[in-house]
């Protein structure tokens, strides 16, 4: 993805773990510890999203919000345990693009993130594109093509053949795959991996019995075969 998220959070422990799901996730994260910081490291490397705590010492997540647009019209995230309706509508009435409440799931996160990032490309009249040999999908409009022909997938198919492209190339094991499309309770779940594999493998091989794009590795997970991939933006 090559996208970079900028977290601006004062709970250490919660930012390492919202850094780590966010990594896993493909994204790079820079992470500030208060405002100030956050600030610095915007203007020293413009982010692509912004995930903003507002409840911090030195200076609190509206102002920075507000010192935040005149270094970068990213999107902005809020990220915090107010979760009152009076909140919600302040943060969204500033023009943030979104607002997640404390505590939230990991599958939430990624997804709203995502989604924030999409909705920035469609603005900037930009797509994100994967392409390798026959296949080619459009990471934001869901689109799908094998060679000239379009292919429907559900959406759980498409996530998992997106979370596949997150590493094209490289294996991605069991764990890490059921995480990015069903959550961490389901890290236990291979048949749920399995059966979805099988389920896209009908749609996007010329052989099924006999896969061409995604191979099994026996005992770690599967790999999206690469021929001449590339991801636009």
């Amino acid at each position: 993805m090559n996208e970079t998220i900028l977290l601006i959070e004062d709970d250490e422990a919660l930012a390492q773990l919202v850094q780590l799901l966010l990594e896993r996730a493909g994204y790079t994260v820079k992470a500030a510890n208060n405002g100030q910081a956050g600030l610095e490291l915007a203007r020293q490397n413009p982010p692509d999203l912004v995930l903003l705590d507002i409840l911090m010492p030195d200076m609190d997540g509206w102002h920075v919000y507000e010192a935040m647009r005149s270094i970068t019209d990213a999107p902005v995230l809020f990220l915090t345990a107010l979760g009152d309706e009076h909140n919600i509508t302040y943060g969204l009435g500033l023009g943030a693009d979104d607002y997640i409440v404390k505590p939230f799931g990991y599958k939430e996160l990624v997804t709203r993130v995502k989604a924030a990032l999409a909705r920035a490309r469609r603005a900037r009249g930009e797509q994100t594109i994967f392409h390798t040999g026959a296949l080619w999908v459009n990471l934001d409009t869901h689109e799908v093509k094998i060679g000239d022909n379009t292919v429907s997938l559900t959406p759980t198919e498409f996530q998992l053949l997106s979370a596949l492209i997150q590493d094209a190339g490289r294996t991605v094991n069991h764990d890490t795959l059921l995480r990015r499309v069903w959550g961490a309770e389901y890290s236990n779940r291979r048949d749920y991996l399995k059966l979805y594999i099988w389920y896209l493998r009908q749609k996007i091989e010329e052989d099924p019995r006999d896969p061409q794009r995604i191979l099994s590795e026996r005992g770690q997970g599967y790999r999206l075969v690469v021929e001449s991939a590339e991801t636009q933006e």
